[in-house]
Parts: structure tokens; C-alpha cells; sequence
């Protein structure tokens, strides 16, 4: 019995390995449940696991965009957690590269699963950028979906496909639109919402960091745990709950950058907070804006998703709790 995890080197991939080994057991929805399942992490060759993890998961060199590939590594799996993306900001600089991983790397995750012959629940991550900034907000799963950028593009198409694929019987798929994770560990990346973990993340360390976008800008965020929570929950949901079309909006909090300002000075001094300067990036702030920032989460909320914290400042003292000294 073996749990796959794509993208399981990342940050969130790691995570959820931790948590599934603390569980020792998956429900599906189809109401079985894995006991003790083994945890595959499947990343690009090269990629690194935290010291914890060895000997505890297997890894796995894995090309998504290789179908062949995709299949072989799936073959035995009872369960798929498909995490593997390019993110915002180097998806909308490298076209080709993005629509590769986020949308052709999704369909051969979906068509790896459906070779098994079996029903396989595939949970993928998906995103608040495959809507766009003209949206009737607070937006439920009813609204439409007109993204305003590449990545948001290709996990719009992406969710069309888990959501058919799920329909024909091909796959148990089903799709979260996670909101922006913070605080996310480690260096900064690709994504154009990085900065919203590198102005906590940076100061709390002694270290400048910058801000490219307006104090006013409003954003959708949760924490990992809830992003966690979120992925386990959906692979627990019966199939007769789950709604027709599979993308579910994750509960999150609506917070100003401002906002998120003042939970820094609050958590972690006025030394932190004046570490970070304002330094505004046209290019960053026209993605990150484009993305709506009220949600009405109640289905997610009637299948027994929940945030795992209901403030900025209670995410910061999480994320100072579970740091490294």
C-alpha cells in the first residue's frame, strides 16, 4: 500500500509525508483505509529530504512531463497527492516550462492513475490565480473562472481536466484552490507571491527584507498546517459529498500587506517590522493583484475543512514555534 506524494521534496510535499507518518493510517473516500501506508516522494533528480525523513519515505526521481515515466512510478499506488508545479512568477517568464509541468504534467499524473485500472483518488493542488481580478467578491466555487496569468491559466485547465477525468470514472480527482502559503521556509522562490513569506521569514531571522507591492494590497492566505489539514481532509471526503465539479476553495484569511506589517511588529518587535522596506515591483505587483482576496469558504467548510489558525498573528507564533533554533 503506497502513497504518492508529486512535488514530495517540496516544502508542502515534506510536510504532508511528516503528517501522513504521524497518522499511520488514510482514509479514502471510497471508506477503505490504508494502514501504515508507504510514503513515495517522487521530485526532480537531485532533489534534497530534510534528515527526519530518511529511511522513513522512499524517493523517487520523477520527470511528471515524462507519461511513461508518470506511469512506472504510480503503478502501485493507492493513493496520490499530486503537489508537483511550476510556480507563479517563473511560470509567466517561462511559458513552455510552465504549461509543461502545471497542466501536461497534471493529465499525465491523471492518465498514470487511470492505466492502474483502478479508482485511484488523485488530491491536486490548485490555486486562488485561476481567478481573475473581475470577480464578484467574496467568491464561492460558483464563480467563474477568467485567470489573468500563466500559472493561473494552466491550473484553471488543470482543474477542468481533474474535474472530467473524475466525471468519466478515470480517477477519484479532485482539486483544492489553496490560498497563499505562509510562512514558507527557506530561501525565496519563483512564486510572485514569495514576498509574502520573505517579509516574516527575513526579519524574524535579523535579516532586510523587501516589500514589492502597495500596504493596501489585500490577500488570501493560510497557513501550512492548513494547507495540510486541507490535503488530508480531501482524501477522506466520501465520493458521494465531494461536489460535481472537483475544485473546492481552502479557508484562508483576508489580510492587507499592511495588516501583515502590523502582525510582524506585533509577534516579532519594531526591529523586525523596520527591517522591511518598501520597494515596489510593477511586474510582481500586477500578478499577485489580479488575485481576489475574499472567499466564501462554507462548502469547504460543510465537508469539514477549517483553518488551522484565525489570524496573522496566530500563523507567525506557529511558524516561530515550529522554526529551527
Amino acid at each position: 500500500m503506497s502513497v504518492v506524494i508529486t512535488g514530495g521534496a517540496g516544502f508542502l510535499g515534506q510536510r504532508l509525508a511528516r503528517r501522513l507518518l504521524d497518522l499511520g493510517h488514510l482514509p479514502l473516500p471510497d471508506g477503505t483505509e490504508l494502514l501504515h501506508p508507504k510514503i513515495v516522494l517522487a521530485d526532480r533528480p537531485g532533489a534534497v529530504l530534510a534528515p527526519d525523513l530518511a529511511g522513513r519515505v522512499t524517493q523517487v526521481a520523477l520527470d511528471i512531463t515524462d507519461p511513461a515515466a508518470t506511469r512506472a512510478a504510480l503503478a502501485d499506488a493507492q493513493a496520490v497527492f499530486h503537489l508537483a508545479a511550476v510556480v507563479s512568477g517563473q511560470a509567466e517568464a517561462e511559458f513552455d516550462l510552465g504549461m509543461a509541468v502545471n497542466l501536461d504534467g497534471t493529465r499525465s499524473v491523471l492518465e498514470a492513475a487511470r492505466a492502474a485500472g483502478r479508482t485511484i483518488p488523485v488530491i491536486g493542488t490548485s490555486s486562488l490565480a485561476v481567478f481573475g481580478a473581475n470577480v464578484h467578491e467574496p467568491l464561492t466555487e460558483a464563480a467563474p473562472t477568467q485567470p489573468l496569468n500563466s500559472y493561473g491559466a494552466a491550473k484553471a485547465m488543470a482543474e477542468i481536466l481533474m474535474s472530467d477525468y473524475r466525471r468519466k470514472g478515470f480517477a477519484e480527482a479532485r482539486s483544492l484552490r489553496l490560498p497563499t502559503i505562509v510562512v514558507r521556509p527557506g530561501a525565496p522562490n519563483a512564486a510572485a507571491s514569495s514576498f509574502a513569506s520573505s517579509i516574516f521569514r527575513e526579519p524574524l531571522a535579523g535579516q532586510p527584507a523587501r516589500c514589492p507591492v502597495d500596504p493596501g494590497l489585500p490577500m488570501w492566505l493560510a497557513s501550512p498546517d492548513t494547507a495540510v489539514n486541507a490535503m488530508v481532509q480531501a482524501m477522506t471526503v466520501p465520493s458521494a459529498d465531494w461536489p460535481d465539479f472537483s475544485a473546492l476553495n481552502v479557508p484562508g484569511l483576508t489580510v492587507t500587506v499592511a495588516e501583515m506589517l502590523e502582525a510582524l511588529a506585533d509577534v516579532g518587535g519594531a526591529e523586525a517590522r523596520a527591517r522591511v522596506t518598501l520597494d515596489p515591483d510593477p511586474a510582481v505587483e500586477a500578478i499577485v493583484a489580479s488575485w481576489p482576496a475574499q472567499f466564501d469558504t462554507a462548502l469547504a467548510g460543510s465537508l469539514g475543512f477549517e483553518a488551522a489558525e484565525t489570524s496573522m498573528r496566530d500563523i507567525l507564533r506557529a511558524y516561530l514555534a515550529d522554526a529551527p533554533a
